[in-house]
C-alpha cells in the first residue's frame, strides 16, 4: 500500500516538476512539440504574413479572450463632431446634396454637374483626411464617416465621388508612406481638388486574391525629362477602378522585378505602389463601366511597357516591394469608414422614407404600416438601421483612437452591407409598385439596384465571411496563436523554443479556463457574470450572455484548431460559422455601446430586438459548427460543454417587433436618432421632401379622419355617391362633420398623399426620338467628357 502511494506521489511530483520547471519542460515537452508544430504548420507566403500582421487588434481581441472587459468598452469615448465638423455637415454637405439630382445624374448626364464637382472641390470634400498644413480639412474619422453617410442618403454618385479620394488611395498612402517631396507636391493639390485621384489594384486575373496581381514592372534604365535615369517599365491591366476615367493622378499597384540586379541582389522585389500622372505617355484611361446604373465613374486602366522613374514609387525607391503591407494597413482604416458609412446612409434613408410612406399610404382604410405583415418588414428595417449605425459609429471611433482594426473593419464592412441589402429589400416590399417604377419620384429604386456593389467591392462578402472573419481573426485576435506561429518561424533556435514554450503553455491554460467557464455559464445561464455597475438594468443580461458566448467561442475555436489543424482553413463553411459567432458578438457589443452612450430608454425596443436576434443567430452558428464536426464524439463533447442544458435562445416576440415597427412609423425622438443626418429636402417637388411633408400632414389629419370614420359608421354619408376614399373629406365638410380648418388639414394631407403615391410615366419611346432628332449618339448623349481638373 505504501509502495503504491509512494509511486503515485513520485509520479505527481515528476509531473509537477515537468510542468513547472521550465528548462525541463522545454527540453522534454516543448522542443518535441515545436518540431511537430513546424511540420504541420501551413506554409505562409510573405503577402499572407504581411496581411496577417497588418493593422491592430481592438475590441475583437477582447471577444476572443473569453471574458471581455466591459469597462474597457465603456471607456472608449463616444465619437463626436467638433463645432467646425458639425457646421460642415449641416451646411456644406446639405448644399452639396442640393446640387445633385440623382435621377438626372443616373439617367441623363451619367455624372454630377460641373457645378457640383466644382463645389466639392472648392469646399475641400476631397481632402477631408488631409492635414490642415497641406490645405486639407483634417477631419476626424468619425466626421469623415458622417459626411459620407449623409451624402449617400442623396446620391450614390455623390457619396462615392467623395468617399474614394478619402479612403484607400493616393492621399492615404502618401500621408503614411510618401516622401516629403511627394507630400508637399501632391497633398495640397489633392486637398483642393486640383488633382483627382484613383487607385488601381484589381485586375481581371486577381480580384479577391489581390496579392496575385500579374501586373509587373521591370527595373531598367530609360529616358525621363531628357536624361537617362533608373526606372521601371510597367505593364498593367486593371478594372473596376473608381474615378479612373476622370482621374488626374493614378495610384498603381504592381509586382516589381529586378532581373539585372540594378537595385541589389533581390530579383523579385515584391508588390510596389506608384503614383502616375494621367497624361504620362502610355497611360490608358477614359473608358467606363456601368455598375448596375450606379454612374459613379469607374472603369479600366491599362498600360504596356510604360517607363516611369523610380521617384514615382510612393515613398521613393526605399519603399519598393513594400506595397502590400502599405495597402493592408491602409485598407483596415478605409474599410472601417467607406462602405459602412455609405450603406448606413442608404439604410437610414430607407427607414425614414419607407416609414413615412407606410404611415401615409392607406389600404382598407388603414395605414399599411399597421398591417402585421408589413410590420415584420418595418421591424427589420428599424432594428437593422439602429444596429448598422451603432456598428459604423463604434468602428469609425476606433480609427480616431489610433487603431487600424483589420478584423473589426472586415466585420463592419461585411455585416453593414449585408444588413443594408435586407433593409432595402424590405423597403421595396413595403412600397410595392412605387418602388419598381423608376423615375424622378422613386426614392428607393436606384438604391435597390446598387446594393450588390457594396456587397462586392473592398473584399467580396462571400470570401470575407468564409476566409477572413475567422481565418484572419483566429490568428490575429487570439492571444497565443500568432505568438506560436512567430516562434515556429524564428530562426534563432533558443529564442524560438523559449517563446514557443511560453505561448504553448499559456495557450493550454487559456483553453482549459475557457472550457470550464463555458460549462459553468451554460449551467448557470451566465447569471453570475460580473458586469459594470453603470450598465442599465434592462441591458445587464445581455452583457452576461455575450460573455458566455465569448468563453464558448474561445473554447470551440481552440478545440477546432487542435482537432482540425490546417484543414480548418479549407473547411470554409465551418470557418464561416465561427466567423459568424465572432461577428455577432461584435455587433452586440456595438449595440450595447450605443445604448450605454446615448442613454435613452425609449430606444430599448431597438436594443432588445437586435440583441435577441444576434444571440439567436450566434447560437445557431454554434449549432452549425457542432452539428457538422467531422468527429461526432468531439461534437458531442462540445455540445455538452457549450449547451449543457440545451439551446436557451429563441426568436424575438411579435410584441417586441410591434414596438420596433411603431417607432419606424411614428414621430419621436427615437425615430429622429436612428435616422439622424439624412438629407431632407423641404419642398414637395422632391420625393423625400414630399414624404416628410405628407408624413407630418398625415399625423395631423388622423384625429380628424377618426371623426369622419365615426360619422360614416353612423350612416351619415349613406347614399352619397361622392363619399368615396378620395372625396369623403369634401362630403364630411359639406355636411358639417368637420370644420373649415379641419377640412383644410385633410385637403392638404390628400394633396401630399397623392404626390407621394404617384409613380412616373414617360412617352412610349422614352424620348429616344427626341434625342435622335438632335442627331446625338446615345453614348455621347449620356457620357460626359472628362471633367477638367
Amino acid at each position: 500500500m505504501f509502495t503504491i502511494a509512494s509511486s503515485l506521489l513520485l509520479a505527481c511530483v515528476a509531473l509537477v516538476a515537468l510542468l513547472v520547471v521550465r528548462p525541463l519542460r522545454r527540453a522534454l515537452l516543448s522542443a518535441p512539440l515545436l518540431s511537430v508544430y513546424r511540420k504541420i504548420l501551413p506554409q505562409m507566403s510573405n503577402t499572407e504574413r504581411e496581411a496577417l500582421e497588418a493593422g491592430t487588434v481592438w475590441w475583437e481581441g477582447e471577444l476572443f479572450r473569453g471574458n471581455p472587459d466591459w469597462k474597457k468598452l465603456h471607456a472608449y469615448p463616444q465619437p463626436t463632431l467638433t463645432p467646425v465638423e458639425q457646421s460642415f455637415l449641416d451646411n456644406e454637405v446639405d448644399e452639396a446634396c442640393r446640387l445633385v439630382d440623382d435621377w438626372k445624374v443616373s439617367q441623363t448626364t451619367y455624372d454630377m454637374s460641373p457645378e457640383a464637382w466644382q463645389y466639392i472641390k472648392d469646399k475641400g470634400f476631397l481632402g477631408m483626411i488631409i492635414p490642415k498644413k497641406y490645405g486639407g480639412l483634417e477631419f476626424s474619422a468619425y466626421a469623415h464617416s458622417q459626411v459620407v453617410q449623409k451624402l449617400s442618403t442623396r446620391s450614390s454618385v455623390l457619396g462615392v465621388s467623395v468617399m474614394v479620394p478619402n479612403s484607400l488611395g493616393p492621399a492615404e498612402l502618401l500621408l503614411h508612406y510618401g516622401t516629403d517631396a511627394q507630400k508637399n507636391y501632391y497633398l495640397p493639390r489633392l486637398a483642393k481638388g486640383i488633382e483627382i485621384p484613383a487607385f488601381a489594384l484589381t485586375s481581371p486575373w486577381a480580384g479577391s486574391d489581390a496579392a496575385s496581381i500579374p501586373d509587373a514592372g521591370i527595373v531598367c534604365k530609360g529616358q525621363w525629362q531628357g536624361r537617362e535615369v533608373l526606372g521601371m517599365r510597367v505593364t498593367w491591366d486593371k478594372r473596376y477602378i473608381t474615378l479612373a476615367p476622370l482621374c488626374t493622378i493614378l495610384g498603381l499597384a504592381f509586382r516589381l522585378y529586378d532581373p539585372d540586379g540594378l537595385l541589389g541582389d533581390q530579383k523579385d522585389i515584391g508588390i510596389t505602389c506608384a503614383l502616375v500622372p494621367h497624361d504620362h505617355p502610355g497611360v490608358d484611361i477614359g473608358r467606363r463601366h456601368l455598375p448596375l446604373n450606379g454612374v459613379f465613374t469607374t472603369g479600366p486602366t491599362r498600360g504596356k511597357d510604360v517607363f516611369m522613374p523610380l521617384e514615382f514609387i510612393i515613398g521613393g525607391p526605399a519603399m519598393a516591394g513594400r506595397g502590400w503591407r502599405m495597402l493592408m494597413e491602409c485598407l483596415a482604416a478605409g474599410r472601417s469608414i467607406s462602405l459602412p458609412s455609405s450603406n448606413t446612409g442608404m439604410a437610414k434613408l430607407t427607414a425614414r422614407a419607407v416609414g413615412a410612406y407606410a404611415r401615409v399610404r392607406s389600404q382598407f382604410k388603414m395605414s399599411v404600416g399597421k398591417f402585421e405583415g408589413v410590420e415584420e418588414a418595418l421591424t427589420r428595417i428599424g432594428a437593422y438601421t439602429y444596429l448598422m449605425d451603432a456598428t459604423r459609429s463604434m468602428t469609425a471611433g476606433a480609427i480616431d483612437l489610433g487603431e487600424k482594426p483589420s478584423v473589426a473593419s472586415a466585420i463592419a464592412k461585411y455585416h453593414v452591407t449585408e444588413l443594408a441589402r435586407k433593409v432595402v429589400n424590405d423597403g421595396m416590399d413595403v412600397i410595392g409598385g412605387k418602388g419598381i417604377c423608376l423615375g424622378p419620384s422613386n426614392f428607393l429604386g436606384r438604391a435597390y439596384q446598387q446594393v450588390p456593389v457594396g456587397i462586392t467591392v473592398e473584399g467580396a462578402n462571400i470570401l470575407t465571411r468564409s476566409l477572413i472573419l475567422f481565418g484572419q481573426g483566429a490568428i490575429r485576435c487570439h492571444p497565443y496563436v500568432l505568438k506560436e506561429m512567430q516562434a515556429a518561424n524564428n530562426p534563432d533556435a533558443a529564442q524560438a523554443l523559449h517563446d514557443f514554450d511560453a505561448a504553448l503553455f499559456g495557450h493550454i491554460g487559456f483553453t482549459i479556463r475557457n472550457g470550464v467557464s463555458a460549462l459553468w455559464h451554460g449551467l448557470t445561464g451566465a447569471r453570475f457574470v460580473s458586469v459594470p455597475s453603470s450598465v442599465a438594468p434592462e441591458a445587464k443580461r445581455y452583457y452576461q450572455q455575450v460573455t458566455r458566448f465569448s468563453a464558448s467561442f474561445a473554447f470551440i475555436s481552440d478545440v477546432s484548431m487542435l482537432v482540425l489543424g490546417g484543414s480548418l482553413k479549407r473547411r470554409e463553411k465551418m470557418s464561416a460559422r465561427l466567423g459568424d459567432i465572432l461577428a455577432q458578438m461584435y455587433l452586440m457589443s456595438a449595440a450595447l455601446k450605443r445604448y450605454q452612450d446615448v442613454g435613452q430608454q425609449a430606444d430599448a425596443p431597438l436594443l432588445h430586438w437586435n440583441l435577441q436576434n444576434s444571440r439567436y443567430l450566434a447560437q445557431e452558428a454554434f449549432k452549425g459548427v457542432i452539428g457538422n464536426y467531422p468527429s461526432k464524439l468531439v461534437g458531442m463533447f462540445l455540445n455538452f460543454v457549450i449547451f449543457p442544458l440545451g439551446r436557451p435562445y429563441a426568436v424575438q416576440s411579435d410584441e417586441l417587433g410591434h414596438q420596433v415597427a411603431k417607432l419606424v412609423i411614428s414621430p419621436s425622438a427615437t425615430r429622429d436618432r436612428f435616422t439622424a443626418d439624412c438629407h431632407l429636402p423641404k419642398t414637395a417637388n422632391e420625393p423625400v421632401g414630399a414624404l416628410e411633408l405628407a408624413f407630418a400632414a398625415t399625423i395631423a389629419a388622423e384625429p380628424i379622419d377618426a371623426k369622419v370614420r365615426e360619422a360614416e359608421k353612423r350612416g351619415l354619408f349613406d347614399g352619397n355617391p361622392d363619399a368615396n376614399v378620395r372625396d369623403i373629406a369634401h362630403v364630411a365638410f359639406k355636411q358639417g362633420v368637420v370644420s373649415a380648418e379641419e377640412y383644410a388639414v385633410l385637403k392638404r394631407r390628400d394633396e401630399l398623399r397623392d404626390i407621394v403615391v404617384r409613380v412616373d410615366d414617360f412617352p412610349f419611346d422614352f424620348d429616344v426620338a427626341t434625342a435622335n432628332k438632335r442627331n446625338v449618339e446615345p453614348s455621347k448623349a449620356v457620357i460626359p467628357e472628362r471633367i477638367a481638373a
